[in-house]
């Protein structure tokens, strides 16, 4: 695939943040769309119709949030401007029209915006991974963590240790409704590509400032559904060509 860049980040990845680093988030500010807009898409695109059971997955228990998290993109559309839409379809900024398929709601979600959707849901004393849109996971597959709590979902994250596990839940048992979190991170990678799975058996590298020619950094939101009270973590991916690999 042609490598596709962001021309620069949104926020500053150079201050110091605690694991999991989470600070309040202007609900105006939830979603947001980039000069990367079209080339982003066209992937997208390319990955739900060729490889569609790698990016999209949802329990039917999961319908119902999916939907509303289906209408809640809808309202949001025109304020991030270039969305036109009716009852049937969405126009988007590159071009593209979007049916809106209420029968097929992660698909359509993963076709009109940049960002990934991951549902959770929780059941028992954890949120589980119920359903998602992830066409773009920095070393992570979603075959792997669909329908695991937060406690397997973090496994392979060595600075997710119980103590933070613990406080990363009391954090999605709290998030209210009209009261998004949000935090970044700043990887280094060797190639630039969007999709990038990775499995427990098969993680990545773990790359320095100066090893790494690209900067991949995501900006992952959570936020609650006022009806099915499910918590919706996003994804926001930015990849960098910097020349200077020191940034």
């Amino acid at each position: 695939m042609k490598a596709i860049f962001q021309t620069e980040l949104p926020f500053d990845t150079n201050q110091d943040k605690v694991l999991p680093g989470i600070a309040p988030l202007d609900p105006k500010e939830w979603l947001i769309k980039d000069e990367a807009y079209a080339g982003q898409m066209e992937e997208r695109e390319r990955l739900i119709t060729d490889n569609r059971n790698a990016v999209i997955a949802l329990d039917d228990m999961a319908l119902r949030a999916a939907v509303e998290l289906l209408e809640k993109t809808l309202e949001f559309l025109p304020d991030l401007g270039g969305f036109e839409q009716n009852a049937e379809i969405v126009f988007c900024p590159d071009g593209r029209s979007v049916k809106i398929d209420v029968s097929d709601p992660m698909a359509t979600l993963g076709r009109l915006i940049q960002n990934d959707f991951c549902i959770m849901q929780k059941r028992g004393d954890e949120h589980i991974l119920t359903g998602a849109v992830l066409c773009f996971p920095a070393s992570w597959s979603l075959s792997e963590k669909f329908m695991q709590p937060l406690t397997v979902i973090h496994e392979p994250v060595t600075e997710y240790d119980e103590n933070i596990t613990r406080r990363v839940q009391r954090l999605f048992n709290g998030i209210k409704v009209e009261r998004p979190l949000w935090r970044f991170n700043k990887l280094y990678y060797e190639a630039p590509d969007l999709h990038q799975p990775r499995t427990f058996s098969n993680p990545r590298k773990i790359l320095g400032r100066n090893e790494g020619k690209y900067i991949r950094s995501e900006k992952q939101t959570l936020t609650r559904l006022p009806k099915s009270n499910a918590v919706i973590f996003t994804i926001h991916t930015f990849v960098l060509d910097p020349p200077d690999r020191l940034m």
